[in-house]
């Protein structure tokens, strides 16, 4: 039992220190290629730096009336720096063909990338254009709402027009009454919306109008009047829209709410 276990460690070891045999070698080729793919890009940043003390020396050459040293500088040595930006520039596009490890710009891919590990949102969707994301918006509701067409389409022609500049952007985008029994997706389609518009599902205001039976419950809802005791506190609503004003206002169950509440 014992040379049994000690075979089977014995060959455990063996495929552990060829794997990081294997780990090594691709360890020195990488770090070979950003090595050689560094000293180039050091080069290139170097010249460039070189030729815009030649633009400066030229320019101030020109100033001083030594048109013999402008003319050395901008027809001469600049030039001749030039060719090297673009000997070293060829050199890197080459190293670079198997494998780019080193950028001396910021892209757009490289922010999205890194706000995606922030936030988990995926890079497509952030780097997608707003037109298509309008286009798709049915597309992505139905993801998480089943059926619900009209209910939908509407929501999304009120969300393009918004966009399009056709609404009142002193308004809210529009106000929607969902209705139906336990189940058709009330909630998720608000859930649903939220996600599609700020990325986030919980961005919802969600106000529990069950509490606002009585008529004189709304000041909960907007504050009370200046003058009576919880003013300055704010209201449920007005204080949930103030900190968060980009978001979706949920009001549920709606109909256990005393009817003058409508009137807000």
């Amino acid at each position: 039992m014992q040379d049994v276990s000690t075979q089977a460690t014995r060959k455990r070891l063996e495929e552990i220190e060829k794997e990081l045999a294997e780990q090594r070698e691709e360890y020195n080729r990488l770090k070979s290629h950003w090595d050689v793919e560094k000293q180039h890009l050091q080069k290139i940043r170097s010249l460039k730096e070189e030729l815009e003390q030649v633009k400066l020396d030229a320019a101030e050459a020109e100033r001083q009336g030594n048109y013999g040293r402008v003319a050395e500088l901008r027809y001469g040595t600049l030039l001749t720096i030039q060719k090297q930006i673009e000997e070293q520039t060829k050199k890197l596009a080459e190293v670079q063909q198997s494998g780019k490890m080193l950028t001396e710009e910021i892209s757009a891919n490289d922010i999205a990338e890194i706000v995606a590990k922030w936030t988990g949102i995926p890079v497509q969707r952030m780097l997608e254009t707003e037109r298509t994301k309008l286009l798709t918006m049915e597309d992505r509701l139905h993801e998480r709402v089943i059926a619900q067409n009209d209910a939908i389409r509407t929501i999304s022609n009120a969300i393009r027009r918004s966009r399009a500049g056709l609404s009142d952007a002193n308004k809210p985008i529009g106000s929607f009454i969902f209705l139906g029994t336990t189940g058709v997706g009330k909630t998720e389609m608000a859930r649903a919306l939220a996600e599609f518009l700020f990325d986030d599902e919980s961005a919802i205001v969600r106000i529990d109008m069950s509490e606002y039976m009585e008529k004189h419950a709304v000041s909960r809802l907007i504050g009370a009047p200046p003058g009576y005791v919880g003013y300055e506190e704010g209201g449920q609503l007005t204080e949930a829209v103030r900190q968060r004003p980009y978001s979706v206002v949920l009001f549920d169950e709606i109909e256990k709410a005393h009817h003058d509440v409508f009137n807000v």
